[in-house]
């Protein structure tokens, strides 16, 4: 059975900083990308970021790039999130996914997949709140 553990959400002020983590098991994790979505209350789910963990190809979302650095520990099956420079917009619910396809992925983050492709693996979320 497939599982995505996220983890490390919290409350802190704007400009603050918060690493998420999200350890996968159950799957073959060099043959994954593993990404974030987040979703607001009363927004739509948005991707954040991902990466393709056997070669490290990393992509970001517009609204994080430069802000959010995702990287993963192949030793323990578990990719970061590191997010700085919060902003209360990035307030949301973190949810950790899982895709053999990493251009799935990517195409999603950049809102141009068909509505009815979802990432294969979904974690539980975790949140994130930030105050102005």
């Amino acid at each position: 059975e497939v599982q995505l553990q996220a983890s490390g959400g919290g409350s802190v002020q704007t400009g603050g900083s918060l690493t998420l983590s999200c350890a996968a098991l159950g799957l073959a994790f060099d043959d994954y990308a593993i990404g974030f979505f987040r979703q607001a209350p009363g927004k739509e789910r948005e991707g954040v970021s991902c990466i393709n963990v056997w070669n490290g190809f990393k992509y970001y979302a517009d609204s994080v790039k430069g802000r959010f650095t995702i990287s993963s520990d192949n030793a323990k099956n578990t990719v970061y999130l590191q997010m700085d420079s919060l902003q209360p917009s990035d307030t949301a619910t973190y949810y950790c996914v899982a895709d053999k396809n990493y251009y799935l992925l990517k195409a999603l983050i950049d809102g141009v997949a068909p509505e009815s492709m979802s990432p294969e693996h979904w974690g539980q979320g975790t949140q994130v709140t930030v105050s102005s």
